[in-house]
């Protein structure tokens, strides 16, 4: 139970820390630190930072659905206004700090390098499994959207608006950018489900 603890804390801190000031500037020192662990306790479970990154992108791996993905499903029924309240609940967490931080998997993508390949596979599969979620739900819309529209792909498009609107908004220290691409990308739900409607 000790171990678990101290684990838990250790992923916290550093997950935390990544985010607030990335991944290259925080020194173990710091995690031990805002841990509230030794050194020993750390390398213990975790023998190089680069292994803690990995640590902390798996725990993101794993809270995905139940922090993200569960709360919006809660929410609401509709498959496709679920989308949009994945990207309202984006929105409510960042306006506060003004985007300052961003997105923390998002963030990672830009910061860590091709030499560390455990942790891009990693950033990589926390993509793939938001994508994945999003496109769910979009099959699961039925005939509410074309049937030649490919739901892997507008589930991408979904997570490209996302990501690209919070770099945006952190540049501009606004929630503008942000909310202008959701914007348009609900104009463009719109014309889908139109195009749905009156098949030509």
């Amino acid at each position: 139970m000790v171990a678990t603890d101290t684990k838990s804390k250790i992923l916290e801190a550093a997950a935390r820390l990544f985010h607030e000031q990335g991944y290259n500037a925080t020194g173990i020192s710091t995690i031990l630190r805002e841990a509230g662990v030794n050194s020993g306790s750390l390398y213990n479970i975790y023998p190089s930072k680069e292994a803690l990154l990995v640590g902390v992108l798996e725990r993101y791996t794993e809270l995905l659905y139940p922090i993200v993905m569960s709360p919006v499903e809660a929410q609401t029924e509709d498959p496709l206004e679920r989308v949009f309240v994945l990207l309202d609940q984006y929105r409510q967490w960042l306006t506060p700090i003004h985007f300052a931080m961003g997105c923390p998997i998002g963030n990672l993508a830009l910061e860590v390098g091709d030499g560390q390949p455990p942790a891009r596979a990693l950033i990589r599969q926390n993509f793939e499994g938001w994508i994945a979620a999003v496109r769910k739900w979009l099959e699961a819309a039925g005939d509410q959207l074309p049937a030649d529209v490919d739901r892997g792909q507008l589930a991408q498009f979904v997570l490209t608006v996302m990501e690209g609107g919070v770099m945006q908004s952190r540049a501009a220290g606004s929630p503008e950018p942000y909310e202008g691409s959701v914007a348009q990308l609900r104009a463009y739900f719109d014309l889908l489900r139109a195009r749905a409607r009156n098949p030509r």
